[in-house]
């Protein structure tokens, strides 16, 4: 049984003009390195269906679904805050980033796959429950998360949010579910500005100083995240795996390296060892940086498949 790699052409049709760091190419890139490092030989590979209405409604009001869809133009763009706009095929491929997280959901709740990634854009854990915001339109992770608790009635399941941005969709729209438990890092005084003050008691929010490294990232994750994974025991886990922190990524002053992702990484999996039968779900979330982004993902694919 392979573990899962989900994705899907649309991802790349979505763009948001020359120059947006967030860019169709990352897809791409990160699919080439696994490729070409023979990561791909050791997963099966599936296409990301589009979400349904019910799936987003899960996690996002049916108001917040509509306008973006009315949003969606015929040509040209489309503003949808001041760093994110949709172009004629965005909608789609947001429909895509988040199906492929039911896919995946489905995969491994099924025993059809141990883990799954999703190589996916556009990315989701700033996307809120009636709105859209920071490269993101529909939360992709609290759509599989929400799957994963309503559809398969999962007791228990834990979101690992590792990108350098704080995943305020994601608490927004999770705070207040008891069978959720949000582990998050993330760098103080940058986008969006928020987490210092959880809005739940299911939110371990860790804010880190510029400059931290990867000493005081792993001194966070071992002595906030690990006891309150062992202790909430989740049947499963998943990941918003975001890159942005990287030393090369100039959208950030957090300083990790390949070896940082790997090691987390290697911690959550540990994590679903004993709590969750290996079960593990990651999404692509930021990094923009394309050769250190490339490389992180390869670095978390191989700790997260068994292959380093």
């Amino acid at each position: 049984m392979l573990p899962a790699y989900i994705s899907h052409n649309d991802c790349s049709q979505h763009e948001m003009g020359a120059f947006h760091p967030e860019c169709p190419e990352r897809i791409e890139t990160i699919r080439k390195q696994l490729l070409a490092e023979g990561v791909l030989d050791f997963m099966q590979l599936h296409e990301a269906p589009l979400a349904t209405a019910e799936q987003l409604a899960r996690a996002h009001t049916m108001a917040h679904v509509r306008e973006l869809a009315a949003k969606s133009p015929r040509e040209a763009y489309e503003q949808v805050d001041p760093d994110t706009w949709m172009n004629p095929h965005s909608y789609r491929a947001a429909l895509r980033a988040a199906g492929a997280m039911v896919k995946a959901t489905d995969l491994v709740l099924r025993g059809a796959a141990p883990v799954a990634f999703c190589n996916i854009r556009p990315p989701g854990h700033h996307a809120e429950r009636d709105s859209a915001g920071g490269f993101c339109f529909f939360n992709n992770i609290a759509v599989g998360i929400r799957h994963a608790l309503d559809a398969h009635r999962i007791k228990r399941v834990a979101l690992i949010d590792f990108d350098v941005h704080h995943g305020n969709g994601s608490e927004d729209i999770l705070h207040d579910d008891p069978r959720v438990l949000m582990c998050s890092t993330y760098e103080e005084n940058l986008y969006p500005f928020s987490g210092r003050e959880p809005m739940g008691q299911n939110m371990v929010n860790v804010g880190l100083p510029p400059h931290s490294g990867g000493t005081a990232f792993r001194a966070a994750v071992e002595s906030s995240w690990i006891p309150a994974l062992d202790a909430f025991q989740p049947e499963l886990l998943f990941i918003s795996a975001g890159f942005d922190g990287h030393l090369e990524d100039d959208i950030s002053n957090l300083r990790l390296v390949e070896a940082d992702y790997a090691w987390v990484t290697r911690q959550v999996m540990q994590v679903a060892a004993r709590h969750a039968k290996g079960r593990v779900v990651s999404c692509l979330e930021g990094g923009y940086a394309l050769p250190a982004l490339a490389r992180s993902v390869v670095a978390h694919v191989k700790v997260l498949i068994g292959a380093d």
